[in-house]
């Protein structure tokens, strides 16, 4: 099936989910390309998931701000202009520093980010997160938490 161009401006953005913590305004679906997926996010200082992995690639373009990305066990502090590429199947997991951060995140395809992120925000409320409600959540779209 041919997909069509699509063209997202900031007047069109759809709500931003609340996912533990971050803000994700997502930007394109799989359905609307070629499996891929697109959100901005957004976070406040120390925010971001714990170690998890999931099938489908992860690129992170961060756009203001810091942000800790840990893959396979190191980190790095990535400033804004930097991409981060995280290959399907890598043990990762991001946060926020200071004074928060924002960042571009394209998944690759197989990518079920966008429903796990619909999810999250519909079913875990604001507050302290209910850690085995999140690791079912997660796992229900094809992510698997490391602790």
């Amino acid at each position: 099936m041919s997909k069509s161009p699509k063209i997202v401006k900031k007047e069109d953005y759809e709500p931003a989910l609340d996912v533990v913590g971050t803000k994700v305004t997502a930007l394109a679906n799989k359905d609307e390309t070629n499996g891929q997926e697109f959100t901005y996010q957004s976070g406040a200082e120390g925010m971001g998931p714990p170690p998890h992995s999931h099938a489908w690639d992860e690129s992170f373009f961060v756009i203001k701000g810091t942000v800790e990305i840990t893959t396979d066990g190191k980190t790095v502090v990535c400033e804004p202009g930097t991409l981060a590429y995280v290959p399907g199947g890598t043990i990762h997991s991001f946060k926020y520093g200071p004074g928060g951060g924002e960042m571009l995140e394209i998944t690759g395809e197989r990518s079920r980010a966008v429903g796990m992120f619909t999810d999250l925000s519909q079913e875990i409320p604001a507050g302290a997160p209910d850690k085995e409600k999140i690791v079912a959540v997660m796992g229900r779209n094809g992510a698997t938490i490391h602790l």
